[in-house]
């Protein structure tokens, strides 16, 4: 293969070769896209390669080689050659030497965000008759561009990059049309797989609406140049819940517009959906019955005062018409709320730091109950069964991490202040994490005397093991990390009564959670566990913390894709812990009377509280 005098193609060869000379790329060199490497060096581009090893090599495995694509003086691309794992089927089978070329693809290392997603869609081969086919590395790479785009590209860029590259001048020779029709379908292909993965992130974001609408506009235009494009249109109608009752075939090119604009409108429908959706959502809310003390209970985004009050009365064993909820506002001021109020704003954070009260003329905040009065309502806790409280324990996290989407992770990692809307469900996980921590330390140093002390420790090593067993390692971390705490472990008098074989238990469990090693025990353990399961989020967000601290974003203003790829392989850990093809279900039964304890956790969030109830407990020697 042999091109002009646009290309400069430099490498371990004579410095004589000048701009304008012929330069025959042998097989060993060959690149795998010859169509992006002619159209660049129509624009003048160049490429930089640079060999790891020497000039004889052996083996095609052995290389490793960067190519540095250059526009306009700057790297705009940096692939990577990497040797396909999956053996190249026959060249009569698709078009000759179009999968030898395929064998030796490259990865892109770093790019700027055009020539990743331009470099994505090329990576991506049609097949005529069974549709898109991908190798492994190619679905890793369309799922680490995905996962990841938020951090190098906006949601309105990407739109914007993607119609560029369905949109093209139509042409006329047999060949042209070919090609066009092959890249509409790998950008139909990639938005279908973006839309299926990111769908809770894009419902509600008005450039992708409009991405749609145009999107779905040109699909229908094109249909009657290129027919293979209805399936694609099908799918995307489905992806979008179009109308069923506008069929592709009816529209003619003069009156598409109007009726798409009709079809595609749905405001009325949209708005219903937004509602059902943010009523649907949940949040934990913390009622303080006491100025250091609160109620951790789930609630829907549309709860009202009424309703929460009524969940505190039952749980208190408080009469409902003694209450009113009162919300203490950051300045200092104290807002008396009324019973149809709605306690959660958009943003799904409470109008307040919420404080239940009895009425009483002159009080406006008085508290429920303090903490002496608390202390006769711990013994509750030892009547109920261990396996029941950890599947109710475990019932509650499911519920809250099957709803958490990788890309959270991304954004909590990325953009932690700024799109706190987007990863709702986690750190919901991680308060709840945080929430059952304080409740273990609360519920024992609430507990006043020494026998029964002994009989709620001994049941927490018990649920922790369960949990552990049912592979909730969130809430096993969180029991044990509370009984390992300074208030609790100080009782001396208390852990000397635990019988021995608990004490063993407790000294084995603990050993998952010690931190030595980059926590290898927990890895080791976590890595032995079937799914569904659920992880120790901290630990997995301290593992993308390091990766991003410890790696550049950008390299001379292109984006490091490899980085990039450690970040999206981290965070699809979620999704491995949420897939159950093995049907080992994680969620079971549990009684009422446990769920109403595990919802509405009691928990004192003040560490002076909590140490001085431990001193008091055993004074200081």
């Amino acid at each position: 293969m042999s091109w002009g005098c646009g290309l400069r193609y430099m490498f371990s060869m004579s410095p004589a070769l000048q701009q304008g000379d012929m330069c025959i790329l042998h097989d060993k060199e060959e690149l795998s896209r010859l169509e992006m490497v002619q159209r660049l060096a129509k624009d003048g581009c160049r490429f930089l390669q640079n060999h790891s090893k020497g000039p004889e090599r052996t083996s095609e495995s052995d290389e490793a080689v960067r190519v540095h694509v250059r526009e306009r003086g700057h790297d705009v691309s940096v692939p990577l050659r990497a040797s396909s794992e999956q053996p190249a089927p026959s060249a009569s089978a698709r078009g000759g030497g179009r999968e030898e070329a395929r064998s030796r693809r490259y990865m892109v290392v770093s790019g700027t965000p055009e020539k990743i997603l331009e470099h994505l869609l090329n990576d991506l081969m049609v097949d005529d008759e069974q549709g898109m086919t991908q190798g492994k590395e190619s679905d890793t790479l369309l799922d680490d561009f995905l996962l990841t785009y938020p951090v190098f590209m906006s949601t309105s860029d990407l739109c914007q990059a993607l119609l560029g590259h369905y949109c093209t001048k139509r042409h006329r020779r047999k060949e042209d049309r070919k090609e066009a029709l092959e890249r509409k379908r790998k950008v139909l292909h990639l938005v279908s797989h973006w839309v299926a993965l990111c769908k809770d992130f894009l419902r509600n974001d008005d450039h992708v609406k409009l991405f749609l609408k145009s999107l779905y506009r040109f699909v229908l235009d094109d249909i009657f140049e290129h027919p293979a494009l209805e399936d694609n249109g099908r799918e995307l109608q489905k992806l979008y819940q179009l109308h069923r009752r506008h069929a592709l075939e009816e529209y003619s090119p003069h009156r598409k517009s109007k009726a798409l604009f009709h079809q595609m409108s749905l405001k009325e429908n949209e708005l219903h959906v937004r509602g059902t959706q943010r009523e649907t959502k949940e949040v934990l809310c913390h009622v303080y019955v006491t100025m250091n003390s609160y109620l951790s209970m789930r609630a829907h985004a549309g709860v009202v005062v009424e309703d929460l009050l009524q969940a505190v009365a039952d749980r208190m064993d408080v009469p409902r018409g003694e209450l009113e909820l009162v919300a203490v506002t950051y300045p200092g001021g104290r807002l008396l709320l009324q019973p149809r109020d709605r306690l959660l704003a958009d943003s799904l954070h409470p109008v307040g730091r919420l404080h239940v009260c009895r009425k009483e003329p002159g009080e406006v905040l008085k508290p429920l109950t303090d903490n002496s009065e608390l202390q006769h309502r711990t013994a509750r806790m030892l009547n109920l069964n261990t396996w029941d409280v950890a599947v109710a324990l475990t019932d509650f996290d499911w519920t809250i991490f099957d709803s958490i989407h990788e890309q959270e992770l991304v954004y909590f990692t990325f953009s932690r202040h700024s799109c706190s809307s987007s990863t709702a469900a986690l750190e919901l996980l991680l308060q709840r994490c945080n929430d059952v921590q304080l409740w273990v330390m609360t519920e024992v140093l609430l507990c006043p005397a020494l026998c029964k002390r002994v009989q709620l420790i001994k049941k927490f090593i018990k649920i922790a093991s369960h949990c552990k067993a049912q592979r909730n390692l969130s809430c096993f971390f969180a029991i044990i990390l509370g009984l390992n705490t300074a208030a609790v472990s100080r009782l001396n008098q208390t852990w000397e009564k635990i019988p021995g074989k608990f004490k063993k238990l407790f000294s084995e469990l603990e050993a998952i959670t010690d931190p030595s090693l980059n926590h290898k025990a927990y890895r080791d353990s976590f890595r032995k566990m079937k799914a569904p399961k659920i992880p120790f989020l901290p630990l997995l967000l301290k593992d993308m913390t390091f990766i991003h601290e410890g790696n550049k974003t950008f390299h001379d203003n292109v984006v490091n894709f490899e980085k990039l790829h450690m970040i999206a392989d981290t965070v699809r850990l979620i999704r491995q812990c949420q897939t159950d093809h093995m049907g080992n279900g994680i969620t079971q039964k549990s009684s009422s009377e446990v769920r109403a304890c595990i919802d509405y956790l009691l928990i004192i969030d003040n560490q002076e509280t909590l140490f001085e109830l431990s001193h008091r407990l055993e004074p200081r020697v």
